[in-house]
């Protein structure tokens, strides 16, 4: 992967924020512009032809899958990235990880200098989360080797760069659980979950919460803890019971005057997610 100038700069600007006093965790949304990432059903220039043809109202999945990777091939990095999903997951197509890491390193080399503002900047930042999971715990059999310094690079580009969430979690969780950390990278971890938090990260409001309410290296706020853990609870998945498990452990130890004070918390935060 290329190393570009912007690149450079970002992490210099990344750093800047770093050491700026760190948050305190008081919950006031940032109402971010968030970019969704675009859901692809069908590409540019296939809506009506796939290669001079006439696309038939129902597309079966084999030309679905042909007019992605006439699509990939051409560049189009929403197409490389539904591909890349599709083979991480073995969704319609044999499971490849590899394959899956190849069609995410050319969204990466291609378009890591494209503006945090374009249209498919959330598609990059996700693509360079991608390969940072991959890096940190490698590809069997392949020439991917588990890398932490080089997961490291890709979540801090993705999370100061293009300012992703995901990223910011992600990053946070390698400063937080180095077994060695010292007392900075723990303020830096501290400091990049705060914002993944803030920007309704579902899972790095579960952290947060628990380290608040159990007072984990952070001075204990059991209703701000308890407010992170309850609106972490309402967006896990079925699969994630660690995050409703935490929330019923601190629910079943919070006072009244916790769950009062949450309570009161959770309407300020909802009031400024509507502003």
């Amino acid at each position: 992967m290329r190393t570009s100038r912007r690149a450079i700069v970002a992490f210099v600007l990344g750093a800047t924020a770093l050491a700026a006093p760190a948050l305190a965790f008081d919950g006031a949304p940032v109402n971010p512009k968030e970019a969704t990432i675009p859901v692809v059903t069908t590409l540019p220039g296939t809506a009506t032809a796939v290669r001079g043809k006439v696309a038939p109202a129902a597309v079966p999945q084999e030309t679905s899958l042909s007019a992605l990777q006439y699509a990939a091939e051409g560049g189009h990095p929403i197409a490389q990235w539904k591909l890349g999903r599709m083979y991480a997951n073995g969704d319609g197509v044999a499971q490849d990880d590899v394959r899956a890491f190849e069609y995410f390193s050319r969204i990466a080399n291609a378009h890591a200098d494209d503006s945090p503002s374009a249209p498919q900047a959330q598609v990059v930042a996700n693509a360079f989360v991608a390969l940072g999971r991959y890096y940190l715990s490698g590809i069997p059999n392949s020439k991917v080797k588990a890398d932490p310094d080089r997961a490291r690079e890709m979540f801090s580009y993705a999370a100061s760069y293009f300012g992703n969430a995901d990223a910011q979690y992600d990053l946070a969780r390698l400063y937080l659980k180095t077994p060695d950390a010292s007392r900075e990278d723990f303020r830096y971890g501290a400091r990049w979950l705060g914002l993944a938090a803030q920007k309704g990260q579902h899972e790095a409001q579960a952290l947060l919460g628990q380290m608040l309410f159990n007072g984990d290296r952070l001075p204990r706020q059991a209703a701000r803890g308890l407010m992170w853990l309850t609106l972490a609870r309402d967006s896990a998945g079925a699969d994630e019971t660690w995050i409703k498990e935490s929330y019923n452990r601190a629910l079943a130890k919070a006072s009244d005057d916790d769950r009062a004070m949450c309570l009161q918390m959770l309407e300020q935060w909802v009031q400024g997610r509507r502003e």
